[in-house]
């Protein structure tokens, strides 16, 4: 074995360069030089399962770290993939909704015909009212629908031929929708009854704007 103790630290760095790191820890410690063995890692048993390693080898300090795509929850009412809200396009894409409300309900009314049980009794009318009011809301929706399409319509139609378009304020349509109701229960028969309830709401609040006196 070459003595390397008379060798300057300047010519040791030289022989090491020369013959290589491998073989010159051979030379010097007369035995191989430890290399780092492959940690061997079993097969995943699924996608979604970990990854096994064996106890036999030691964990590698810098590992490997799978990052998991984080899961990104959205709201379609105030994204922007979604489009833009159109109450025509809606109405059209969602027509079929109203022909199963309708079965929907003619069934409470066939179930309330044929229950017995006055509890059950009460729920299914409570129900059926409540179907009934959205059916009548909905009504009112697409009539006052159409007559702002129908009112925009004629808006187009005279800037088009050149005289300037009218528009209405809040409280002009709201006096054409009062008049038009007023015309649609005066012909339905139920404006009286309409008129009536309203003079009692008009009277109770009336009676709670009175002071209050202590009798003397």
């Amino acid at each position: 074995m070459l003595n390397l103790s008379s060798l300057s630290f300047e010519e040791l760095l030289q022989l090491r360069n020369r013959v290589g790191t491998k073989a010159y820890q051979q030379m010097t410690c007369g035995k191989k030089a430890p290399y780092h063995t492959k940690v061997k890692t079993k097969q995943r048993q699924s996608k979604q399962g970990p990854l096994e390693f064996s106890a036999k080898n030691p964990v590698p300090f810098l590992r490997q770290v799978v990052s998991a795509k984080k899961k990104v929850h959205r709201d379609p009412r105030f994204d922007d993939l979604s489009g833009e809200y159109s109450p025509e396009v809606f109405e059209k894409t969602y027509s079929f909704l109203n022909s199963i409300k309708e079965r929907e309900k003619e069934m409470v009314q066939k179930q309330l015909k044929k229950s017995r049980n006055a509890e059950q009794q009460e729920n299914l009318q409570q129900l059926l009212k409540r179907m009934t009011q959205q059916e009548v809301a909905q009504k009112d929706w697409q009539r006052r629908r159409e007559k702002e399409l129908a009112l925009k319509k004629q808006q187009r139609e005279q800037a088009q031929q050149g005289r300037k378009p009218f528009y209405l304020k809040k409280s002009e349509k709201r006096k054409l929708e009062l008049a038009e109701k007023y015309a649609e229960l005066k012909r339905s028969g139920k404006l009286e009854s309409f008129l009536s309830k309203k003079r009692k709401r008009n009277a109770i609040k009336d009676k709670r704007r009175l002071p209050f006196r202590k009798d003397i």
